[in-house]
């Protein structure tokens, strides 16, 4: 019987990962329209703390909430088609500068590698790099109209779920556990979504700030590129430094401007990674590195760039839902930081 259970258990694991690749295109833009949804309701919780909002009906501040965020989409997709556009135009004065950057190398170390390099640059298609580029940053947007429906349906329930969950658990002590359980993801993934987008403004705001002093083209384009990064852990930060480096060293055919936002702007990504984020954002998710890391991988390989986005978050609901049931608990417990969760009371 035990056997069984085992067998049956990998089967639906397998089968929910076959679903999550292959259903991606109807997955993905619900867990966005999600995610934009807990957004608005951080944008409603910031401003009910004005007083003269605060006394506003939630419709009004919902709908408030709801235009400043497409807003800001809107803005980001508009200023990275304009950015790209503006790139591209500069494309033969950087296809001219792989050739003087080759020779800079070629004289500096009296190494043949002037054939290798310019066959490379012969095989490189920068305007493809930045359409691929481009493409990656717009795919967070690009089922908008899916996303924007799936989010006007969430709206519209969210005044109404309350009362279906009293009425699925009338029974008052099961329904304060699952009450609880949903305050908790509310608050872990508001939390988060709040204090990482922060973080991530405090520093584009930084590295447009440096790239502007140093002369870099599309200087917005790469600060927004930097803040948007930032949502990966870990191997985010160090991707959004290295690709202005690079373009730096393509823009003016040398190394020291790339050296110089490489130097300057990963200081930025140090300091706000390792002192401001750790104090602002506290024990804000009680996840283990290690997991970080791991689903990082995981999510990646099942969905790209966006699946790096949706980890965190996607890991911490899973870690709260798995610590409310004894046969779960023991993976919440594995997945924890410090395998400290709050064990909810068994109703009775």
């Amino acid at each position: 019987m035990e056997t069984s259970k085992k067998i049956y258990i990998f089967l639906i694991v397998i089968t929910v990962v076959v679903v999550l690749i292959y259903a991606q295109s109807i997955i993905i833009p619900f867990i966005l329209a999600i995610l934009f949804w807990f957004m608005i309701r951080v944008i409603k919780k910031i401003l009910s703390k004005v007083k003269f909002i605060r006394r506003w009906p939630k419709w009004i501040l919902t709908l408030i909430s709801s235009i400043l965020l497409l807003s800001f989409l809107v803005f980001a997709v508009e200023m990275i088609s304009a950015n790209i556009q503006h790139i591209s135009k500069t494309l033969p004065v950087y296809e001219k500068n792989v050739n003087k950057i080759t020779q800079s190398i070629n004289e500096q170390f009296d190494v043949d590698l002037m054939t290798m390099l310019n066959d490379f640059a012969k095989d490189l298609n920068f305007g493809d790099i930045l359409s691929k580029i481009f493409s990656a940053l717009t795919g967070v947007f690009g089922d908008a109209f899916t996303v924007l429906l799936y989010l006007v349906f969430l709206l519209l329930e969210e005044p109404i779920f309350p009362k279906k969950v009293k009425a699925m658990y009338p029974d008052k002590k099961r329904y304060d556990q699952v009450n609880e359980m949903i305050d908790k993801i509310d608050h872990s993934i508001g939390n988060y979504i709040a204090l990482k987008t922060l973080v991530s403004l405090l520093t584009g705001f930084l590295s447009y700030f440096v790239l502007l002093l140093i002369g870099i083209d599309a200087p917005l384009f790469w600060a927004f590129l930097i803040f948007i990064l930032n949502f990966i852990p870990t191997i985010g930060s160090l991707i959004a430094t290295i690709f202005p480096a690079i373009f730096a060293i393509l823009q003016f055919g040398e190394f020291t401007p790339g050296l110089l936002v490489l130097a300057i702007v990963g200081a930025i990504q140090l300091i706000v990674g390792n002192l401001v984020e750790p104090r602002v954002m506290g024990n804000t998710l009680n996840i283990s590195p290690l997991v970080v890391f791991l689903t990082l991988s995981l999510w990646g390989v099942m969905w790209g760039v966006i699946g790096m986005l949706l980890s965190v978050p996607i890991t911490v609901i899973l870690i709260i839902i798995m610590s409310e049931f004894p046969g779960t608990r023991p993976f919440a417990i594995l997945l924890s930081q410090k395998g400290n969760i709050k064990i909810p009371a068994d109703p009775k």
